[in-house]
């Protein structure tokens, strides 16, 4: 295996039939050892976070697969906590897209004059570029068709792509009695029609959820939705 790239919760190696494992961490982000999915630094180290993290992303991405999303899934190994994926070709430097349910972290923090911490928000969806430097800024349709990272017909696609995410997860947290408030996904351009297709992961730490109106801190949120 080579080494590609030393991520905060996530390390990348390049296998030798051209596809790549990830080897999940027990890292996530956040500061000052509080959570934060929207965070761009690694904020507190739980044991068991890295396994969890793959149970629940590959829960997902074969629940995905079988409604017809596009994922680089191929396989897991728990044990290890690794996952083999597909190649993808990332947008620019990378993006992130997140979609919203309810306005907290960053959202609140940019629009608290307009916005009540919690208030409803209708699957909102925005694009933020990864771009630790910078705080992650986000960033609109056309900036993202003017400086060449994707066209408007690929930010449509990634648009619908991340409601209907979002929105199966959604379901899934519900029949839990959970309450997902945000999820932050990740895309990239994958086989040779270069379709859109989803990857890195879905787990805890990049969502925020809650149960009776209490934040459910990653490690607890992946065994609740993970149990019988």
């Amino acid at each position: 295996m080579k080494l590609v790239y030393e991520g905060k919760t996530k390390t990348v190696f390049e296998l030798e039939d051209g596809n790549y494992l990830l080897k999940f961490k027990d890292d996530v982000t956040g500061e000052d050892g509080v959570f934060d999915p929207g965070a761009n630094t690694v904020g507190l180290t739980i044991e068991g976070a890295g396994k969890t993290g793959l149970r629940l992303t590959k829960f997902f991405f074969e629940l995905l697969e079988k409604k017809g999303i596009p994922t680089h899934f191929v396989n897991a190994n728990i044990e290890d906590a690794t996952m083999t994926v597909k190649p993808a070709e990332m947008f620019g430097n990378g993006l992130e897209v997140i979609c919203r349910y309810r306005a907290v972290g960053s959202f609140l923090r940019r629009y608290g004059m307009y916005a009540e911490e919690g208030q409803e928000l209708d699957g909102f969806v925005e694009v933020t570029l990864k771009d630790d430097a910078r705080q992650d800024p986000p960033i609109s349709e056309d900036a993202l068709a003017m400086l060449g990272i994707l066209s408007h017909d690929e930010y449509k696609r990634l648009k619908e792509l991340t409601r209907e995410i979002g929105a199966i997860v959604k379901a899934e947290l519900l029949e839990k009695g959970i309450d997902l408030y945000d999820i932050k996904l990740e895309f990239g351009r994958a086989g040779d029609n270069k379709e859109i297709t989803l990857i890195d992961e879905i787990s805890g730490g990049n969502m925020r959820a809650y149960k009776n109106g209490e934040y459910i801190e990653p490690l607890k949120l992946g065994e609740l939705i993970l149990s019988e």
